[in-house]
């Protein structure tokens, strides 16, 4: 891998991350039309440079996250984070090798694009307009539904955790801005958990490459995750939903035209 192609990587982990147009599907595409699909060191890649983007999320709301008498908040975060690692603990190999391929990731992310052009018209009336206001029940229900990510690549943690949110009566806002702070503890767990089982591949090139793929994955996603509320709250998911379906009609494209793709 180039520094070149460590770039085009974390410039696209930076943008998707936070969006509800899967990560994993965008990956899919870049690092395999740029040849380095099958890289083993390309694949722990694109899970390390998360944590760039994790810690995007912590300056941007520094005070929620250095605010240490709100125990109440990392309470929730802890109950809502304790689905998704056990479920991900108990069957990652089996969502590796079994669910991770192309035509499901690219199915997933047609089928989450068909349901982004209708949810603006679903979820009504929302209650909880702030984060204080989310019980540990909800917490944990939103847990829930970040384990539809886990078990469905393609399907976007975030889009999964919004539109969960949603569905539990938290505006667009709220929901999106929980979904963020969730990415934390998850992303931070599955970051750590692919460098020890690839540890083996981390020597001193490649961990220059991690260094500098995770600071460019961090300045993007501060972009992204500053502008992408404002753009939620008033243009709503549709534009989301067709994104998806596109690049899911691209992923199919390269894998009937014979192109080697990456199995994240």
């Amino acid at each position: 891998m180039s520094y070149i192609q460590a770039l085009i990587l974390a410039i696209i982990e930076g943008l998707t991350e936070f969006l509800p147009v899967s990560s994993t599907g965008h990956m899919v595409i870049a690092s395999s039309i740029m040849g380095i699909a099958k890289d083993d060191f390309v694949k722990l890649f694109t899970v390390a440079i998360q944590f760039g983007a994790i810690l995007a999320v912590v300056v941007v709301y520094w005070k929620k996250f250095i605010n240490f008498s709100s125990i109440e908040f990392y309470l929730k975060l802890v109950i809502a984070v304790i689905p998704a690692l056990g479920f991900g603990f108990l069957l990652n190999d089996f969502i590796d090798t079994k669910l991770g391929n192309p035509i499901f990731i690219a199915t997933v992310l047609l089928v989450g694009g068909i349901l982004l052009l209708f949810v603006d018209k679903l979820f009504k009336n929302p209650t909880v307009t702030n984060e204080v206001e989310i019980t540990r029940a909800t917490a944990f229900k939103i847990g829930l539904f970040q384990v539809l990510a886990v078990a469905f690549p393609g399907l976007s943690r975030s889009a999964a955790t919004i539109l969960g949110g949603m569905q539990l009566k938290l505006t667009k806002s709220v929901a999106a801005e929980f979904s963020f702070f969730l990415a934390v503890p998850t992303m931070c767990a599955a970051t750590g958990y692919k460098l020890l089982k690839g540890y083996s591949l981390l020597n001193s090139e490649n961990i220059k490459l991690l260094l500098f793929g995770n600071i460019i994955a961090f300045i993007v996603a501060i972009i992204a995750i500053k502008s992408f509320i404002s753009f939620l709250t008033k243009h709503g998911f549709k534009i989301f939903g067709w994104y998806r379906i596109v690049v899911g009609i691209v992923i199919l494209g390269l894998y009937f035209a014979g192109v080697e793709l990456n199995v994240l």
